[in-house]
């Protein structure tokens, strides 16, 4: 039977008991940031892959330098953590293990430093984060992508998430399923919680970091497997919105979302209407190396259970 633990405070404890104060800085001011790792249960081999854990700590790791968070942890340190505290669970299903470094001082005040630092850690189930069967039903918002001169957007900082939630709720209420965001120049720069694809005319083609995306780790993993297993170059560029009207395929990614069709923009087909070739051999590919189904991206997959899990 699985159990929900936490680390909080330097030691594993259960996850009912693991608590912030109400004066913790992060709390009131959004002064913390995170990362999102994986967890894919592949049944065949009764074995939890946590997925590309080391990359999600050094992205995390930038984040914390960014927001000037000083943690005392290695980079093998937190992968052994999470190792750790994924086998305590005991999950046979997806799970989503979430790292926090923040504020943890009881300060009212709004800064960065001279603040007391901590690190969290929990794991908890998690289905499908767009949950649609046959593609997501997308819609530009008014809420345009956070700037990075305001917020770095190469960084997960949690107080930045406000836009995100947003632009995500105004994309549900006006009857799409997610939301995608523009920049301050009016061009395209990722959805409310992934990064965004087209594809035309054969051409892969995605937002650069200079559109203030977060440069994630699902998006890096689609490049790789578009070049090496289908040939296929990605260009980095600007996309104007109309683009999205007229390109061939459209797709998102992200850790919650995984390679996730686009068939719909602002009541606009994609396409046929339908999720397209590439995007369908991509997600296959996505999903097969994600549960450790593809021996060329093993490396990719860290097993949580040192025995399999395999039910009688």
């Amino acid at each position: 039977m699985p159990t929900q633990y936490a680390y909080f405070e330097k030691q594993f404890m259960p996850l009912a008991e693991a608590k912030i104060g109400v004066m913790t800085h992060a709390f009131n001011y959004g002064t913390a940031v995170f990362e999102g790792i994986r967890g894919n249960w592949n049944a065949d081999e009764g074995q939890l892959y946590l997925f590309r854990v080391r990359e999600h700590f050094e992205r995390f790791a930038r984040s914390c330098r960014i927001l000037k968070i000083d943690l005392p942890y290695t980079l093998d340190e937190y992968c052994d953590l999470t190792l750790k505290l994924a086998g305590m669970c005991g999950y046979e299903e997806d799970v989503y293990i979430r790292p926090l470094g923040y504020k943890a001082g009881q300060v009212v005040g709004v800064k960065l430093h001279g603040i007391q630092d901590d690190f969290l850690l929990f794991v908890t189930p998690f289905g499908p984060y767009l949950d649609v069967e046959e593609g997501a039903r997308c819609g530009t918002v008014a809420w345009r992508r956070v700037d990075d001169t305001m917020i770095p957007a190469r960084a997960k900082v949690t107080g930045s998430y406000v836009n995100s939630a947003l632009a995500k709720t105004e994309a549900i209420e006006n009857g799409y399923d997610e939301a995608i965001q523009l920049n301050g120049n009016g061009t395209v720069s990722e959805g409310s919680g992934e990064n965004i694809f087209i594809i035309y005319r054969n051409q892969l083609i995605t937002p650069s970091p200079s559109d203030n995306i977060l440069v994630g780790i699902t998006r890096e993993t689609a490049m790789t497997l578009a070049h090496d297993e289908l040939g296929i170059e990605t260009i980095e560029r600007s996309i104007a919105r109309t683009e999205l009207y007229v390109a061939d395929e459209c797709f998102m990614t992200g850790t919650a979302a995984h390679v996730t069709p686009v068939i719909e923009v602002d009541h606009r087909k994609v396409g046929d209407g339908k999720m397209g070739p590439i995007t369908a051999k991509l997600q296959k590919l996505y999903f097969d190396a994600i549960q450790g189904r593809l021996p060329k991206y093993k490396h990719w997959c860290t097993p949580a259970y040192a025995k399999a899990r395999v039910r009688e």
